[in-house]
């Protein structure tokens, strides 16, 4: 079976066990692509802790705060991307920008230079020229950038004005992916940007997003390298088609294992990644006041699982009440 046919295979037995109509799931999935995004430009904060953080402006202990700035940045930016992807909006050098502009608005910089000042934060395109890293290979001049950034912009619009299949438009927005981040517009948040626009499409036309899996992203950087050197796109159609091949394949086994959990079974997908009792305890820790209402109403399964996950976790020694059940706290041993 080629990439194409696996893909293929995947997506289809993805939608008929109905993953993607399951209770919260747009919202979890897209806090899971925010983490791996965030988390290749070296964020440490977590799935759970952002969806604490999103839902209950509850900030992760320990955590730096300008890590989690730049989460709540990058959903505010997605939010934004996916109400343009719904209205079909024409993608332009000024939307680009906005968009940029909320993904390093709390985390940007103001930069000096001879032609005058720009802000990253505001999504102002470089005045500066940039390399790839440490020693590494110099992006195009920034005096080309305006001008390359209206040709991507004219050509994504135009290929997404074409009737396409969805394996054609997973590699529409791969290729936009590349395109952008090759240009790399900006002085920061290039990668965050080529990520978001490459999920933008994918919204635009219901196509389940694709993550850039954090775990990856040295093999991720090779890819981009490997497609630059031998001019060859199909380097990078690859590596991110094996991306989506390995997402939905943990997804829907994480799937088809709930629902052998009792009382988890319209869980959202992305929650289930994690084992409930280890939410749990994390929660338990930051918050020992919690009721299983609470837990179960941040978590996404119901308090009768949070019972039985609560009562086997005090069974097996590893928490304990303390107090009343109303008014007392629990113990993390």
């Amino acid at each position: 079976m080629t990439m194409k046919d696996q893909l293929t295979a995947l997506i289809e037995q993805y939608k008929q066990l109905g993953i993607d109509s399951q209770i919260d799931y747009e919202k979890f999935y897209l806090y899971s692509i925010i983490t791996h995004s965030t988390a290749i430009e070296g964020s440490t904060v977590t799935e759970i802790e952002n969806q604490l953080l999103f839902d209950e402006g509850i900030t992760a202990k320990g955590k730096p705060l300008m890590e989690q700035m730049m989460n709540l940045d990058l959903k505010r930016a997605y939010e934004e991307s996916i109400r343009l992807a719904r209205n079909h909006t024409d993608i332009t050098i000024d939307i680009l920008k906005a968009l940029s502009h909320l993904v390093m608005q709390n985390t940007g910089s103001t930069y000096k230079t001879s032609l005058g000042d720009f802000s990253s934060a505001n999504g102002d395109l470089r005045l500066v020229n940039v390399t790839a890293g440490v020693g590494g290979r110099s992006y195009m001049s920034y005096q080309k950038v305006p001008a390359k950034l209206q040709q991507f912009c004219d050509w994504l619009n135009a290929q997404r004005k074409l009737q396409m299949s969805p394996s054609e438009r997973y590699n529409l927005s791969f290729e936009a992916h590349y395109r952008l981040v090759t240009i790399h517009p900006w002085a920061d948040g290039n990668g965050r940007m080529a990520r978001l626009v490459m999920n933008h499409i994918q919204f635009e036309f219901g196509l389940i997003p694709a993550k850039v899996l954090k775990e990856d992203k040295g093999d991720y950087i090779n890819a981009l390298i490997a497609t630059r050197e031998a001019d060859d796109i199909t380097v990078f159609l690859n590596f991110m088609a094996g991306e989506m091949i390995k997402t939905l394949s943990a997804d829907i086994e994480a799937f088809l294992k709930s629902m052998d959990e009792g009382g988890e079974k319209s869980q959202p997908i992305v929650e289930l990644k994690q084992k409930s009792r280890e939410k749990i305890l994390q929660m338990l820790k930051d918050h020992p006041n919690y009721s299983a209402r609470k837990l179960a109403e941040i978590i996404g399964i119901t308090p009768k699982a949070i019972e039985k996950h609560l009562a086997k976790l005090k069974t097996e020694g590893l928490i304990k009440r303390e107090g009343p059940d109303k008014g007392g706290f629990w113990t993390v041993l």
